[in-house]
């Protein structure tokens, strides 16, 4: 059933109050699991939740909505946040929606997860062997690791395609995350005083947001959609 734009523009607007307010509460220390210096962000399965049972506009124009209230409060600014969180939070859950739509061959799906996963593996030890993430991220990367493959192993149906839809949305947004924090620190100040950060810092951010923040979609995601969606709050069209 085609979602009529009222009811849209509050589903956007319930998904960028709760994606902020729990983004918000992570960056204060609450509901925030923290591995040596590494600090997870459980917030993203919001928006991915909203992109899968809803759908993909909703999911990634609440997302891009949260991000920037986020950021207002995080870091503050505005310059960042319009040219790489809100762009690559509307991509990455945007992308989750429309590929949990298309994505339907079993055999396909298992080979992109698998690929998705070894790729990060492969950019991990490379950071390590030139010394380049310490070891805790390491410690927190393969609890990371482990928290996505177990789920698109186990679960079947539905619950993977969730799971690797997410995966891939969330890389998507990853990697945008990591050039463009890059490229802003060519021409600006991060709001950390950092600038002109070498090439392989954009490996290092995209690492960072994928890892600490797929477990949760990953998790959290597949068992909320099946709530919903076994009491009829689903209103996005399955074409």
């Amino acid at each position: 059933m085609k979602i009529q734009r009222s009811l849209e523009i509050t589903l956007i607007a319930i998904c960028a109050a709760l994606y902020a307010a729990l983004g918000i509460a992570t960056y204060l220390g609450l509901f925030t699991p923290i591995l040596s210096t590494v600090r997870f962000w459980p917030s993203v399965f919001v928006p991915a939740i909203f992109s899968i049972a809803f759908s993909p506009m909703i999911g990634g124009v609440g997302a891009a909505i949260g991000i920037f209230i986020s950021d207002m409060v995080v870091h503050g600014n505005p310059l960042l946040s319009l040219t790489v969180g809100v762009p690559a939070n509307f991509l990455g859950f945007y992308t989750i929606g429309y590929l949990y739509r298309k994505l339907r061959d079993e055999k396909k799906i298992i080979m992109l997860i698998f690929s998705e996963l070894l790729l990060t593996t492969l950019i991990l030890v490379a950071l390590l062997y030139f010394n380049l993430l310490d070891y805790s991220f390491l410690f927190a990367a393969i609890i990371a690791i482990i928290a996505t493959a177990l789920p698109a192993i186990l679960l079947k149906g539905e619950d993977r395609r969730i799971v690797v839809s997410g995966s891939t949305g969330l890389m998507l947004g990853s990697a945008y995350i990591g050039i463009g924090v890059w490229v802003f620190s060519q021409f600006f100040t991060l709001p950390s005083g950092q600038a002109y950060l070498p090439g392989w810092a954009a490996l290092v951010w995209f690492l960072w947001t994928y890892l600490t923040e797929i477990p949760f979609i990953a998790i959290l995601t597949p068992p909320v959609v099946k709530v919903l969606k076994s009491s009829g709050i689903t209103f996005g069209e399955e074409k």
